[in-house]
């Protein structure tokens, strides 16, 4: 039995990071299969619930790998102790079960300083708040709150910040990490009974804290907890806190009250997407950083073409660049347009119908028969509205064209599916992170 789970173990670490890995599958034992199912064993109802919102399509696929029979998974909790399973001998080491430590260290990108960040009027107000809380501590913007897309500078200035403060004052403690890093330890701690060494690490001997993506922690109410009391101390002891998010602290779903209030104690400011000049900027910086050969006509149609995502615009220089190399050509405007075609195309042919239906399939856990099929059953057809929504938004599928995808439906059918959907969003936060999780899944 150990040997069906250490194979399935072996599956599920090639899709997992590290962290994710040892903080929530290694902890898991299994007690028991059946010719139908194999029973978990968790340490706890909250780790059991996480299990089950977010790992369960990927625990029965693994299985049912090994065993070679459609498996099932139920969840027991186990002895309230720590539980220590043991993983496969195999020579890669890497998701052995960490710690959490109180041993100070940034993870902070040297790369990433003020003076490597382009300003323009769409970033100036965040840039202007992070040099000036970088200067005085603590004083000044605390906590600041940056928000905006993604690819638009949040979590440099978040590394800017941290550099300069280290650059002036070597001794200073400063953590950053992610929101979901922070849950990560957070658990790993509670189930080590290590919460002890978590707060000293987070309050006692935090001097900056530094959090990205702080949007991820809502609907975890335990998780949100543990972070209004690091909040509370930290501030209390006039420690700076900086937070990123991708929504304004009152757009973000199932955030509690308290939190919210605390994020708007400082400065709110926003990252918008960078205007043409902008744009120009930052590509003539990253092009002499990597030594590229970038004509002014060049430059103009990558930020033309490219302008809501600093990051896809950086990347699609770096792209021209290693197709110029390969192909021996130089950079003009007339390879630039063809190259940046075909990166477009293959972009777009990313996503796909096909792949909405089996991504809306894995995280409903429905058979695509039945989702492309005639049922009617809520168990379907909720998921079937949802997978004809993403359809419709990520792709602008036609609605007769929608119906026809799912097994010859009428187009009114698909048109009624996305009103639905739409109108759940507007009036549940819970539905609408849901929708959410699944677009930054499918890349929206």
């Amino acid at each position: 039995m150990q040997n069906i789970w250490n194979n399935a173990l072996t599956r599920i670490r090639e899709r997992l990071s590290e962290q994710t890995f040892s903080t929530w599958i290694a902890p898991m034992a299994l007690r028991e299969v059946t010719d139908e199912a194999a029973v978990l064993e968790v340490p706890n109802s909250f780790f059991e619930d996480w299990i089950r919102n977010n790992y369960m399509p990927m625990l029965r696929e693994a299985m049912s790998e090994v065993t070679g029979v459609e498996m099932d998974i139920r969840l027991v909790i186990g002895e309230s102790r720590a539980i220590e399973t043991e993983l496969p001998d195999l020579p890669d080491r890497r998701f052995q079960k960490t710690r959490p430590s109180c041993e100070y260290h940034s993870r902070l990108n040297p790369k990433y300083t003020f003076a490597s960040f382009i300003v323009g009027s769409s970033n100036q107000l965040p840039h202007a708040a992070s040099i000036a809380i970088a200067s005085q501590l603590g004083t000044k913007y605390n906590p600041l709150f940056v928000y905006g897309g993604v690819g638009l500078g949040k979590t440099h200035l978040l590394h800017a910040i941290g550099n300069h403060i280290l650059s002036r004052n070597p001794d200073m403690r400063i953590y950053y990490l992610s929101a979901e890093e922070f849950m990560n330890e957070y658990v790993a701690s509670v189930r080590t009974y290590k919460m002890d060494a978590f707060r000293e690490k987070f309050r006692a001997s935090c001097d900056v804290l530094l959090i990205d993506d702080i949007q991820f922690i809502a609907g975890k109410e335990q998780t949100q907890e543990e972070f209004f009391y690091t909040f509370n101390a930290l501030y209390g002891m006039n420690k700076q806190i900086v937070l990123t998010s991708d929504k304004y602290p009152q757009e973000i779903p199932d955030l509690e009250e308290r939190l919210r209030s605390r994020f708007q104690w400082g400065l709110i400011a926003d990252i918008q997407v960078p205007e043409m000049e902008t744009r120009l900027a930052i590509l003539k910086r990253k092009a002499e950083d990597e030594r590229i050969p970038l004509p002014d006509d060049v430059a103009l149609f990558l930020a033309t073409s490219i302008k809501n995502n600093v990051r896809e615009l950086e990347g699609s220089l770096i792209n021209l660049a290693a197709h110029a190399s390969l192909e021996n050509h130089p950079i003009d405007l007339d390879f630039a347009t063809r190259t940046l075609k075909k990166v477009v195309a293959l972009r777009d042919s990313a996503l796909t119908v096909d792949r909405i239906q089996h991504e809306v399939c894995r995280h409903f856990n429905v058979n695509l028969e039945d989702l492309t099929g005639a049922r009617r059953h809520r168990s379907i057809a909720f998921p079937r509205q949802v997978a004809m929504y993403l359809c419709r938004k990520g792709l602008n599928a036609s609605y007769p064209e929608i119906g026809n995808r799912f097994g010859g439906k009428d187009h009114t059918t698909a048109m009624a599916a996305c009103r639905k959907i739409e109108q759940q969003i507007h009036r549940d936060a819970a539905m609408r992170g849901k929708i959410e999780a699944l677009e930054r899944l499918l890349g929206f």
